[in-house]
């Protein structure tokens, strides 16, 4: 396994982002100190004074995560403003839910409490309110003559008074309340509780049912509850026809779960009882049912032997009853502190699954304990039990208060939870979990409460006790009536609540404990009842991030408030918020350095970003003025300015973390302090709509489609107001707070660090401000949209749309280019639906560009009137002036905003013109598109580059093409409407001719090239290559040039463009271009392609010079020449019999394409297979002057040919003796040899250097005579000569050859050899007289050394008379023709002359 490299020791000045002393030095720094340790994050970055205007420096601090300043770690690739602050807003809330669940923190033995005053500005709850009890409810208080109880609705704001057998209710928050009473029940009342209906039993009017208990009897009365236009609830009994008979129990206990099921104890037994009814009377069940759960069911009716025998002693009984609907469980309290543990199954079981007694909580608590406590021993009772749902953790389950203040966290187990796939999730056992002890009553150690060293756990602490009952609500608000000996008629009221800033921050210093801070508060007087006024409290749906205060304290500004009962009135409590506290804190603080000693303590207790967000949201007015009685968000003007103070001051510095020597970029930077508490502030505004669906689709009672806002409208409102006023806080103080102030900011950098930190801070604040400023414009785009007929707006969008705006969030609204382009399609919907209900489209689209500019842009507006002249133009019976000018104008209005027009704003503007008929505005709109998108013309850059793969450039072509496939299905509608309809009508062209000339005269002036380029290619993917040819654009040349480099058929459609333009040359170098291009194209067609460019070639063409053409012409005659010798060879090997079948494909795939270099076809090919008539070719073609080996090759090629030939003969008489099918005879040798010269001769144009007459003629003739070419096989005796002489080898030269071999009488021209020679010299000189008497030129004349040949000739032949010329002309025959010859060239001879000529004219 490898391991990375550890890196050495980083000494001061090793790296380059590191100096090794500090550019800007205070007074208490070493500059060359070795810093041997990490400096706090408070420490100053960039040397700038944290303190600024306040005079002092922030206290050290330990370091944080750096994700809790609203950043992730990593470096982030560039973002724009929006999608960056929208990912510092999600990393918000991500780190706002990943507050601990209670079982993490709740684990240890504690009595940690931060215990203030009550007037302390710490302190964690407030009595806000205090309602007397009226005046007519004492009043009928004082005459009971039995019982009396109260009670509290506080869900309701409603107060109730059992007075014997009478009830009464009222509105404890009204000065004058009317009481509500119900005075039928005919015995006394013993229990009264408020629980939730059975679903489909009752009217929907009915809201709560309300359980009453007397002795002997239960009954149900309907509770329908209102919310009053005032704020105030209002509530009406109904009856119910349904009571129970109780036969002799007494229910004392009740209690109802969220399902509607009912459960009640009594005082003479532990039984748990239910209250069953139902809608209607069945067969074997009636409306109301008693049910023992506890016993079986005939324990109902019949009486318990032991009291029958014994009689009813002082047994135990039940004096608690909670429900835990999250886990179905039920829970019973005995007067002998043993807990049971109950689940409930539907529809009406109840199956007891724990039992816990005293004992056996004091069995675990001994465990828990390593020493004894006086308050947890035998002595002890349990007096109280909440229940903790699954919800807000998912392992501690139970809370249990004992008397002595002492709090017994449980958790209860499955065998189930153990086993996969098990369905009974009822619990088996309960075990102590953690004890929270009584704060202690001993005095604290000298220092600050936060931060120092923690406390020892008192165990011993009597601070509360005795605790006559107590209660816990989420996230653990805990109240505790106390009674003490000095008052024993009144209670002292004991609040405590989880520390959750406290505790998440001690999450990120490893130091995780389950801090509270509580108060007392005096009641005056004896609890009767306390219940919870406000909505329980749930920061989410699962246990992670559920007690999150913190996270829903701007969310929610009302938080927790709790009504409590006495016999004098109605005490109310609220819980305070951080930024309450903060609030409070501030305005206490005495000058500077209180100001300093208090922001230092929730530095420590809670962080940096905390602080800092506190001291923003009571800048923003968020907080309590410390007034009770006086609503949220009035702070006063001083505390608001003492805590921007804060803001400003203490805000820190962005930091840019090392870089390991890499380049620092402004992504790297990490903001400062004082950007994490504006994300944090403002994500939690947001928190509550920020993942939340914007609409919500229903049906009324009608069935017909209705559409709600997923977030109530007042709530949004709230939200859009507290983010306005952020902002104008942060208009108001941009010159002093960092990242805002701009270039002020720059010029207090002291170096490249620093001013890169400064431009990422400002980054940072100001993707924020943008983002606000969406949120805001957001917020009054949804109110705006619900304002009018939604539904009617949801049926104008097609099906994508409307899927979309189903799906919308806020965070897609406010952020993302999706969720802003369907709002701007809404926007669309909402004009139009206007617009045809009459209203005028400026006064709609202005009213929505002041409300949501972003989403309605001035440009939008331009748009929207643009789509009002083409809707107007398309109505019918139009005067044709006005159909032109709305036309006309609405295409101005298009052009005017092209660059912000939307794929879908155009195609239905196009489409519409179509409709209409005006094909020019639809293409000239489309034009116009295309150019605003690519102001810098990247596209064309992109397309003369070569279009090369992974351009950012090709976006930009992109985005034009779909412009241009726009035109592309405007001319084929144009087209396919001018096929319709004639073009001309007497004489005149008509409307459709017209339009089609329009439009064609748009396309082809437009100076969009890349545009020219793309019809171009679409004309050719049409394969309307006419139409192509018959354009004249220079841009026509330039995109099939470029094609012709690419294809074979553009090349040749290029050269047709020339051709019928006249350019022959620039159609002969495409021709000679693609001749030697590598495409696959046969060497037959190569030869075709160059013989045309030949031809083209030797056109003349204006503005073309001679030299050129002449050039071009060589050039491509070279090239055919070469071709020729390839295609011969090609067809030779191909019908070679020696070549291997194997290495045929290989031959035709080298040879049957691209031209080869001469070296390589003679090497390669020519050479080795023996093709020596081709070799001398390629001599010629290479002008290759090597005369001996061109002689040689010579006389190669005439004695391979001459042997071939004899071949070819051998196999036919062979073929003819055997009698099978011979064929044609083979024509003989020296006609195959003459052949062979002919076209040697004709191919390389008389060269004399490969056709050498003196020592070809010679080969020749050596050839005829030795290889018996004459007469003896019926050949022309004089053929060797003729040859020549057809060859236009003049008669002088050929006479000199036979002169020379006669005199020089070499063998086989000697003795009677050189008769052959004087046969061909007689013929030669014949053929030569008669050649000067047929042109009858009177001045021709023959040289002397002719007469001299011929008298030689005849005294040869007079002396050799007897010699036997085989296979020749008889010698006396001879004699006769020389004689006849030389008396005919005796009149043609002149005198000598210099100058003879020798060459072959």
């Amino acid at each position: 396994m490898a391991f990375p490299q550890t890196p050495s020791h980083a000494l001061p000045g090793a790296f380059l982002h590191t100096p090794a002393i500090a550019s800007r030095l205070s007074s208490q720094q070493d500059p060359v100190r070795r810093r041997l340790f990490r400096e706090n994050s408070s420490t100053r970055l960039f040397g700038q004074d944290a303190g600024g205007g306040l005079g002092f420096e922030p206290p050290a601090q330990a370091a944080e995560d750096p994700a809790l300043r609203g950043l992730p770690v990593q470096n982030l690739p560039p973002q724009p403003p929006l999608a960056k602050a929208a990912t510092y807003i999600n990393t918000a809330l991500t780190r706002d839910g990943e507050y601990p669940q209670l079982d993490s923190y709740c684990r240890q033995i504690s009595s940690d409490y931060d215990l203030t005053r009550n007037d302390s500005a710490w302190a964690p709850f407030q009595k806000t309110n205090m309602y007397p009890i009226p005046q007519n409810v004492l009043e009928q208080y004082n005459r009971a003559e039995v019982s009396t109880m109260m009670g509290l609705f506080a869900e309701l704001n409603h107060a109730w008074v059992t007075i014997d057998n009478c009830l009464y209710l009222w509105d404890y928050t009204h000065p004058n309340p009317e009481l509500i009473g119900y005075e039928d029940s005919q015995h006394s009342i013993t229990a009264v509780k408020l629980v939730a209906p059975k679903p489909n039993v009752f009217n929907n009017v009915i809201t709560h049912i309300l359980v009453v208990a007397t002795t002997s009897e239960m009954f149900l009365l309907g509770v329908a509850a209102r919310n009053a236009p005032s704020g105030a609830k209002t509530i009406e009994l109904y009856g119910t026809r349904m009571s129970l008979a109780l036969k002799g129990t007494e229910a004392r206990v009740i209690a109802g779960s969220a399902s509607g099921r009912i459960f009640f104890a009594g005082q003479a037994d532990s039984d748990i009882y239910e209250f069953k009814y139902q809608q209607e009377e069945k067969w074997f069940s009636n409306r109301t049912e008693k049910i023992n759960h506890t016993y079986r069911p005939w324990t109902a009716t019949v009486p318990n032997p032991s009291h029958i025998l014994w009689g009813r002693t002082a047994t135990e009984h039940i004096i608690g009853i909670v429900v835990d609907d999250s886990r179905n469980l039920l829970y019973s309290l005995s007067n002998t502190s043993t807990v049971r543990t109950y689940h409930m199954e539907p529809p009406n079981a109840l199956n007891k699954v724990i039992e816990k007694t005293k004992d056996s909580f004091l069995r675990d608590i001994a465990h828990a304990l390593s020493v004894v406590s006086p308050l947890l021993n035998e002595h002890m009772d349990i007096v109280s039990i909440s229940p903790i749902s699954a919800v807000e953790d998912f392992k501690v389950h139970l809370v249990a208060l004992t008397n002595t203040g002492c709090r017994l966290f449980m958790s209860a187990t499955s065998a189930a939870s153990y086993m996969l796939n098990s369905s009974n999730q009822a619990p088996q056992s309960m075990q102590l979990q953690s004890i929270k002890f009584p704060p202690t009553d001993q005095p604290k150690r000298g220092g600050s409460r936060f931060g120092g060293p923690s406390e020892p756990t008192d165990i011993q602490s009597k601070t509360l006790e005795t605790s006559r009952r107590g209660i816990r609500f989420a996230p653990g608000y805990f109240l505790d009536f106390v009674t003490k000996p000095n008052q024993p008629n009144g209670d002292l009221l004991f609040l405590s609540a989880p520390d959750s800033g406290r505790i998440n921050h001690g999450r990120q210093t490893q130091n995780m404990r389950f801090y509270e801070h509580a108060n007392w508060i005096d009641i005056g007087s004896r609890a009767e009842d306390i219940g919870l006024v406000t909505k329980p409290f749930a920061a989410t749906n699962q246990p992670q991030g559920f007690g999150n205060e913190l996270a829903v304290q701007f969310d929610n500004p009302d938080g927790s408030e709790f009504a409590i009962l006495t016999n004098t009135g109605i005490h109310l409590v609220r819980r305070r918020r951080l930024v309450d506290i903060f609030a409070s804190a501030i305005r206490a603080a005495a000058g500077d350095e209180g100001l300093k000693a208090e922001v230092s303590k929730f530095r420590c207790a809670y962080g940096n970003v905390e602080t800092i967000t506190a001291a923003l949201a009571v800048a923003c007015r968020q907080g309590e003025n410390g007034r009770p009685g006086i609503s949220r968000g009035a702070v006063d003007q001083a505390t608001q300015d003492r805590a921007k103070q804060v803001y400003i001051n203490f805000g820190g510095n962005p930091r840019l973390p090392e870089q390991d020597g890499q380049p620092a970029t402004v992504e790297m930077v990490q903001p400062s302090t004082r950007h994490a508490a504006l994300t944090l502030y403002l994500s939690r505004l947001v928190r509550s709509l920020w993942r939340s669906k914007v609409i919500g689709l229903g049906t009324d009672a009608g069935g017909a489609l209705t559409i709600n806002s997923a977030v109530a409208v007042d709530k949004l409102k709230d939200v859009q107001g507290s983010v306005e006023s952020l902002r104008n806080f942060l208009d108001t103080n941009r010159a002093f707070i960092q990242g805002l102030s701009g270039p002020a900011d720059l010029r207090r950098a002291g170096s490249k660090q620093e001013e890169l930190g400064f431009q990422g801070e400002h980054q940072a604040m100001r993707a924020l401000e943008t983002l606000m400023t969406g949120i805001t414009e957001g917020i009054s785009f949804v109110t705006t949209l619900f304002e009018e007929r939604v539904a009617d707006i949801f049926t104008r969008l097609d099906d994508a749309s409307r899927q979309q705006l189903r799906e919308l969030t806020y965070e897609q609204l406010f952020s993302q280019a999706g969720g802003k382009e369907l709002a701007k399609v809404l926007v669309k919907a909402i004009v139009n639906r206007n617009i045809e209900n009459g209203s005028n489209v400026e006064t709609v689209a202005d009213a929505l560009r002041r409300k949501c500019g972003s989403f309605c842009s001035p440009d939008d507006v331009v748009i929207f009137k643009a789509q009002e002249q083409l809707k107007r133009a398309s109505e019918p019976s139009l005067n044709p002036n006005i159909f032109r000018t709305l036309l006309h104008e609405s295409l101005r209005l298009f052009e005017k905003v092209a660059r912000s027009l939307t794929q879908a704003n155009l195609e239905s503007a196009i489409e519409q013109y179509v409709d209409v008929r005006y094909y020019a505005g639809a293409i000239q709109l489309c034009l116009v598109v295309a150019g605003e998108k690519d102001r810098g013309n990247a596209a064309l850059s992109w397309v003369n580059d070569g279009k090369p793969a992974s351009d950012p450039r090709a976006r930009f072509f992109a985005e034009r093409k779909t412009c241009y496939s726009l035109i592309h299905r405007v001319l084929q509608d144009l087209d396919a409407a001018f096929s319709r309809e004639p073009d001309v009508v007497d004489g005149k062209p008509t409307l459709i001719a017209t339009k089609r000339a329009e439009a064609y005269h748009v396309v082809s002036t437009s100076a969009d090239e890349v545009f020219h380029f793309d019809l171009y290619e679409w004309y050719i993917q049409q394969g309307w290559t006419d139409r192509l040819l018959v354009i004249d654009s220079p841009h026509v040349v330039i995109f099939l040039s470029r094609l012709a480099n690419k294809d074979v058929e553009h090349a040749d459609l290029l050269c047709r463009f020339y051709t019928m333009r006249g350019q022959y040359f620039d159609a002969a170098k495409v021709q000679a271009r693609l001749a030697q291009s590598d495409f696959h194209i046969s060497i037959k067609d190569r030869l075709t392609l160059l013989s045309k460019a030949k031809t083209n070639a030797s056109v003349m063409t204006t503005g073309v010079s001679r030299q050129e053409q002449q050039l071009l012409s060589h050039q491509v005659t070279e090239l055919l020449e070469v071709a020729h010798i390839q295609d011969d060879l090609l067809e030779r090997l191909k019908a070679d019999s020696r070549i291997p079948v194997e290495r045929q494909p290989e031959i035709e795939t080298a040879l049957d394409g691209k031209i080869q270099p001469l070296s390589e076809l003679f090497n390669g090919y020519a050479d080795q297979a023996g093709y020596y008539d081709l070799c001398l070719l390629i001599y010629h073609v290479a002008d290759f002057r090597n005369s001996i080996t061109i002689v040689q090759t010579w006389k190669n090629l005439i004695q391979q040919t001459h042997e071939k030939v004899m071949e070819e003969q051998s196999a036919y008489e062979t073929r003819r003796e055997r009698r099978a099918q011979d064929g044609d005879q083979p024509a003989q040798p020296y006609e195959v040899v003459v052949g062979k010269v002919i076209d040697i001769c004709h191919r390389s144009s008389n060269d004399s250097f490969i056709f050498p007459v003196p020592t070809l003629l010679h080969d020749i003739c050596q050839y005829a005579f030795e290889s018996a070419q004459d007469r003896r096989i019926g050949a022309d005796i004089n053929w060797p000569v003729i040859v020549f002489l057809n060859l236009g080898v003049s008669h002088d030269l050929v006479l000199r050859v036979l002169e020379h071999l006669f005199e020089a009488q070499e063998v086989p021209f000697r003795g009677a050899g050189r008769v052959r020679l004087v046969e061909w010299i007689t013929f030669v000189v014949s053929e030569w007289v008669r050649d000067i008497r047929r042109n009858g030129r009177p001045e021709a004349r023959l040289e002397p050394w002719v007469s001299e040949l011929m008298v030689e000739c005849d005294s040869w032949t007079s002396a050799n008379a007897r010699i036997d010329n085989e296979g020749g002309t008889d010698i006396r025959d001879i004699a006769r023709s020389v004689k006849d010859v030389r008396r005919s060239v005796e009149g043609f001879v002149i005198s000598p002359v210099a100058g003879r000529s020798m060459g072959f004219y």
